[in-house]
């Protein structure tokens, strides 16, 4: 029996590719990806006073599966416009807020964190994404730190957005205090760029760490997935709930290296307090500590609510 097909669409983000893809995954459907573009009025537009319309994209797309799985602002349209047109024969599932009704989707995945109630949301706790212990282990022994008896250190940089600057003083600062809490010969840092940190700021942390570190200057899933398994403490920088929920699934300590924010961050201290009250962050101060959690595997269990809902309607 073939595998159904489930169609994503996204604006092409690293975070919601990672998001959708894990769904599908988890759901285990084969997929096709479209990254959706707006003409650019509508981008500046929010999507409950967007046109339900084709002619709102830059490029129309063709769609041949069953089930329809968008992340995003500019994805919310596409997905209530072809839902419109097959009605029961698709079931779209969007994940994030999608701030219209919520009755325009079959099932809606939002972080708890998020507050969105609804007879159809299935909340899960942080973003659920795409990594999987199985593909850490097999991925382990892709980087060789020569760490000897050294403790590793994974510190995960993430980059700018509407709420952080990361601005090179800003991560001067963050990076020196990190080397002089990692200073002991004890540890061997790991420093792995997101797909938004900016060049200078890779850089700038060649500069520091890599003398004595592995610094990894390209963005690289396997060193990624290499670093969370070699890891024994991690360090996530402050500006990505995707970031912090995928180092998560390892059950390992996660520090949040914290910057100065330039606008209301409501809903990441809401995000930092339900990690913190489940055992799994705490917050870089001067010392270190280790200790332990139950990993999250929020996707797999969100799959399987949505699972029940597709057997309801039919579609599986």
């Amino acid at each position: 029996m073939l595998k159904l097909k489930a169609l994503l669409l996204t604006q092409g983000m690293h975070g919601m590719i990672s998001q959708a893809e894990g769904l599908a995954k988890a759901l285990g459907l084969s997929y096709k990806h479209e990254t959706i573009q707006l003409k650019n009025f509508w981008n500046l537009v929010p999507p409950k006073f967007t046109p339900i319309s084709e002619n709102i994209l830059q490029k129309k797309f063709f769609c041949d599966s069953k089930i329809i799985i968008s992340c995003g602002r500019k994805s919310v349209v596409p997905s209530i416009l072809l839902k419109k047109r097959f009605k029961k024969d698709i079931f779209n599932i969007h994940i994030q807020n999608p701030k219209v009704n919520l009755e325009n989707f079959d099932s809606i995945i939002c972080p708890e964190h998020d507050d969105l109630n609804g007879e159809n949301v299935i909340k899960t706790k942080g973003a659920i994404h795409y990594l999987t212990n199985d593909e850490i282990k097999k991925n382990i022994k892709y980087l060789q730190p020569n760490q000897g008896e050294k403790k590793i250190i994974t510190f995960i940089l993430g980059g700018p957005n509407k709420y952080y600057s990361f601005s090179e003083k800003q991560m001067d600062k963050m990076f020196a205090k990190i080397k002089n809490l990692f200073i002991s010969s004890k540890y061997k840092l790991i420093v792995i760029p997101s797909y938004r940190t900016p060049e200078n700021i890779v850089k700038l942390a060649f500069n520091y760490f890599n003398a004595d570190h592995l610094v990894i200057r390209e963005k690289n899933k396997k060193a990624y997935l290499s670093a969370l398994g070699l890891a024994n403490i991690i360090i996530v920088t402050c500006d990505s709930t995707s970031m912090i929920s995928e180092a998560a699934i390892t059950g390992k300590p996660v520090y949040i290296a914290q910057i100065q924010n330039k606008k209301s961050i409501h809903r990441f201290e809401k995000f930092y307090k339900l990690f913190k009250d489940l055992g799994i962050i705490r917050n870089l101060e001067n010392k270190i500590e280790t200790w332990n959690y139950e990993g999250l595997d929020e996707v797999n269990r969100a799959a399987l609510l949505v699972k029940e809902k597709l057997k309801k309607n039919g579609i599986i």
